[in-house]
């Protein structure tokens, strides 16, 4: 379609008309696309200024960023009723007596000349008429005969989009085109123009009158009417609004349409939402173009009633969030929520039994556990019993303690607001006392509106003669397993919980891991990894400029140093004690009274009978234990440390986790530290060679100290030196 400013003459694609239109169709005009309207109007602002946010038009959404063409559309069928007229070409077939194959194109006058028939006028036909016209025009003629006649390209035709138009002017659209193909051509009514009274007028007469929100609304085009030569869509200025916000399906500005009640706008804003409150509305208003007024109003059936005016701002308030007859239960309790409040109800009625504080996270982490952990026969009623799955042993001791959320019986506390300063008041009550004296002190009576929680360990952490501890006892015990301990208790006591010692136990070299020394020693090697980083770099920085050879040995040197501190910063410590025990202990009475904590866990090996010899020598490897075998012949064994060997940092790790090095045995190391007699299950370790400035390599003790308390100690300590 072609647009043109009003009153104005635009021809199409630069051609002019001929008197008689050609047989081929008008050209195809070019696509469009009609953005948002920008500008608002002056109520618009007014409505987004009391919402706080954009207010939209409504029915304006329907002609923004839609793109129009409306040409002819040739694969559209004619409707029965469509009027013939100049420009329509038809396509007339007739055999039989007489042979015709032939495409004509009305005239201006509404005729057109058939070959060996003569000049027909068709002008004001309907589609439906053309085929028994043409039959009776051809059989005066001629007889026995067949005609077939359909239309080919259909004419074009002028209209006028005016008045409050987003684009008004002159548009060239298809013959089928209808008033509401029309207005999407132009956008649409502008920001002042009306949703509901665009008129069209043909002929100085009105032929209908159109409302977009009956074709929103209700999907009602019954007013939309097939569009002829020269009619003129006429826009008038919008009419009276109003604005509906808050608590309805549509917000937004709607245009009325005549008396226009309260319950007719809220039926076009699409009704109230199910959160909406009748009891209070707000109306603004403005009074006789003076001043601006406001009503409250339940929104009863006279409210229903009441006739909005132009300019009227109608607010739907929601619902209070309040819960008039309820009480919250939450924290560890089994299902936390909203329960019925009634008179005199108290924390007992709330909480009728001690079931309901097992959390729904307890039972479904339990029915996990059962996959992997089976109970053992003849175990201690105490314990729960670790198992062997084809993966190896499951990590029972932190399924069982990550279950335990061990609820705090001395405190739970009820918010309740206070209706005199809106304040919330805390009313803290033993939890325990007030399930085990119904109508106690602690027994509190609700009121509606009370928020009552229920604290766990995790929430508030409790004393230490309250807490619950889980430990772990496996290997040569008679009962293995996970065990509750008290405060206060010690290892000792632990393993007699198990069962005792084993025949086959090697009290020696049993472990004990600690979360909290874990914790510590994380920390100091993370410390001295970032102090040693620190230092190295500041040594590399300030080194004086040197040759290349020099240069390339000293980067060498800097790369093997930081590979050694990347290595430190991925160990893991496992928080080791050391607990002292004499390689000759084999009885519950050699196993030291120190006091537990949660989450310790204690490994008693068997008996061991190698020696390992790991790192810098040619044959690194686990030997045979010898009674009274010194280091010197183990490391005979192992065919002697490499050329690569630092033979002056060789150091001895012992089952029990202590570290014995050459350094500290003085200067006479090769007569005291050569001589050392090896236990089993004792590991000897022999580090390379590392050049590196003195500082640097002064903090390597402290290194491999803590490397002797890691599962990976021989692997680290042999790939990094």
């Amino acid at each position: 379609m072609v647009l043109s400013a009003p009153g104005t003459r635009r021809e199409i694609s630069g051609e002019t008309r001929a008197a008689h239109p050609p047989a081929s169709p008008a050209p195809m005009p070019q696509s469009r696309t009609v953005g948002p309207i920008t500008s608002k109007s002056e109520f618009e602002r007014l409505a987004e200024d009391a919402e706080g946010s954009p207010m939209p038009v409504y029915g304006r959404q329907l002609f923004d960023q839609v793109p129009t063409t409306f040409a002819p559309i040739s694969e559209a069928p004619v409707p029965s009723d469509y009027v013939i007229g100049p420009g329509d070409e038809l396509m007339i077939r007739i055999w039989g007596k007489i042979d015709l194959d032939t495409h004509v194109t009305v005239d201006r006058n509404g005729q057109f000349f058939l070959p060996r028939i003569g000049t027909l006028n068709v002008a004001g036909l309907h589609y439906s008429q053309l085929q028994s016209y043409l039959q009776a025009a051809v059989g005066n003629l001629y007889k026995d005969f067949n005609l077939n006649v359909t239309m080919g390209h259909l004419r074009s035709i002028q209209i006028f989009v005016l008045g409050s138009a987003r684009q008004p002017g002159v548009y060239t659209v298809g013959s089928l085109s209808t008033l509401v193909d029309a207005l999407f051509a132009s956008g649409g009514p502008s920001a002042t123009g009306s949703m509901r009274r665009i008129e069209l007028r043909r002929r100085g007469r009105v032929v209908t009158v159109f409302d977009i929100y009956d074709l929103l609304r209700n999907g009602d085009k019954s007013h939309d009417v097939p569009l002829l030569s020269g009619d003129v869509i006429y826009i008038p200025p919008v009419g009276p609004q109003v604005a509906i916000m808050g608590s309805v399906n549509e917000p937004g500005i709607y245009e009325l349409d005549g008396g226009t009640t309260v319950g007719a706008a809220l039926k076009d804003a699409g009704g109230l939402t199910n959160l909406a409150g009748t009891q209070r509305v707000l109306l603004e208003r403005v009074e006789n173009h003076r001043r601006r007024g406001v009503e409250v109003f339940p929104l009863d059936d006279s409210a229903l009633k009441r006739v909005l005016r132009d300019g009227d701002m109608l607010r739907v308030f929601p619902i209070s969030p309040q819960f008039q007859n309820a009480v919250t239960l939450r924290g560890n309790v089994a299902q936390p929520g909203r329960y019925p409040w009634r008179q005199n109800m108290r924390i007992s009625d709330l909480i009728q039994s001690r079931d309901f504080l097992i959390t729904r996270r307890y039972w479904i982490g339990q029915n996990h556990l059962t996959r992997g952990v089976q109970a053992g026969s003849g175990a201690n009623p105490q314990v729960l019993e670790s198992a062997f799955s084809e993966t190896g042993r499951p990590d029972i001791m932190t399924d069982v303690t990550g279950l335990n959320s061990e609820i705090n019986w001395e405190y739970a506390a009820i918010e309740r607001l206070d209706p005199h300063d809106l304040s919330t008041r805390v009313i803290p009550f033993n939890l325990g006392n007030a399930l085990d004296h119904p109508a106690s002190a602690d027994d509190q009576v609700l009121k509606p509106g009370d928020v009552v929680t229920i604290f766990s360990r995790r929430d508030l952490p409790l004393p230490v003669d309250k807490q619950a501890m889980f430990v772990r006892i496996d290997g040569e015990v008679n009962a293995p397993g996970v065990y509750r301990v008290h405060p206060g208790e010690t290892l000792r006591q632990a393993v007699e919980q198990a069962g005792g010692l084993t025949p086959h136990s090697y009290l020696y070299a049993s472990e004990l891991t600690r979360v909290s020394a874990q914790r510590a020693e994380e920390m100091e090697l993370k410390q001295s990894a970032g102090e040693m980083q620190r230092e190295l770099a500041s040594r590399y920085a300030a080194a004086p400029s040197l040759n290349t050879a020099n240069a390339a040995q000293q980067g060498a040197q800097y790369n093997a140093q930081q590979a050694l501190l990347t290595q430190l910063a991925a160990v893991h410590p496992t928080g080791r004690v050391v607990l002292g025990i004499q390689p000759n202990a084999g009885s519950l009475s050699d196993i030291p009274t120190l006091p537990l904590e949660d989450g310790d866990a204690f490994y008693i090996p068997p008996k061991l009978s190698t020696v390992q010899v790991a790192g810098a020598v040619y044959n690194p490897n686990a030997f045979r234990y010898e009674r009274r075998k010194r280091l010197a012949d183990y490391l005979d064994d192992a065919g002697g440390p490499t050329r690569e060997a630092d033979k002056r940092r060789i150091f001895l790790i012992r089952a029990d986790g202590t570290v014995v090095s050459s350094q500290n045995h003085g200067q006479f190391w090769h007569d005291s530290f050569e001589r050392t007699v090896v236990l089993p299950g004792d590991a000897i370790i022999v580090p390379n060679k590392l050049k590196a400035p003195g500082g640097f390599i002064q903090q390597l003790p402290f290194v491999t100290q803590i490397l002797s308390q890691t599962a990976l100690t021989g692997a680290v300590v042999g790939a990094t030196y």
